[in-house]
Order: structure tokens, then C-alpha cells, then sequence
């Protein structure tokens, strides 16, 4: 299984990135170890704000690279649930293989 995941940095960027295992790479991320992003590394991760499952690394791929394509005010959308992946992504995406987590991993300040 993988995720995809926007996290919201103090500087109120979003970051987007996928893993096979989400509490794991949250810890990375929030404890800034050698194998956390030099994104959050630099702009300090605050809160995990969205994620999504799905079955491949392909799938879980081309969702990233499709909700970094997007402007903030998008994003900010996803996050809240005000759009949906099937609203945005309709004609580039699966959106039915990939299921929204509601139930977050308690990560985050």
C-alpha cells in the first residue's frame, strides 16, 4: 500500500510526498532525521493535513505529481474537503483507486 500526504510547514507552505508507511515517514519528517526531506528539513513540518491510499507506487506517483502541479488555493481546497480528487484530476487520474484517509496518525505540533 502507499500514501500520498500534504504536510503543512510553519511557514504555511504544504509539502506533498508519498511512503509505504505513514507514521514512519511523519516521525522522519517531524524529528528531522537523515532520512527526512530537505524541503521539511529547511521550512520545518507542523501538521499533516491530508492523505490519500492506493495500491502502486505508479498510482501513488502520478497523484504527487499531480498535486504539486497545483496552485496553494487548490491545495488548501483538497485539504479542507471543499473539492474533491475526482473534481480536480477527472480526466488525468483514476481518482476511484485512491481512498481518502479521514482518520489521521496523531503527528504534528
Amino acid at each position: 500500500m502507499y500514501y500520498i500526504y500534504m504536510l503543512r510547514c510553519e511557514d504555511n507552505s504544504i509539502y506533498t510526498g508519498i511512503t509505504t508507511n505513514l507514521e514512519r515517514r511523519m516521525e522522519e519528517h517531524f524529528s528531522k532525521s537523515d532520512k527526512c526531506a530537505k524541503y521539511t528539513m529547511r521550512h520545518n513540518a507542523k501538521k499533516l493535513e491530508a492523505a490519500w491510499q492506493t495500491e502502486n507506487r505508479i498510482l501513488a506517483s502520478k497523484l504527487e505529481y499531480a498535486i504539486k502541479t497545483l496552485k496553494k488555493e487548490e491545495k488548501e481546497k483538497l485539504i479542507l474537503q471543499k473539492i474533491k480528487l475526482k473534481d480536480v484530476f477527472y480526466e488525468r487520474l483514476e481518482c476511484e483507486k485512491y481512498k481518502f484517509i479521514k482518520n489521521l496518525p496523531n503527528v504534528g505540533i
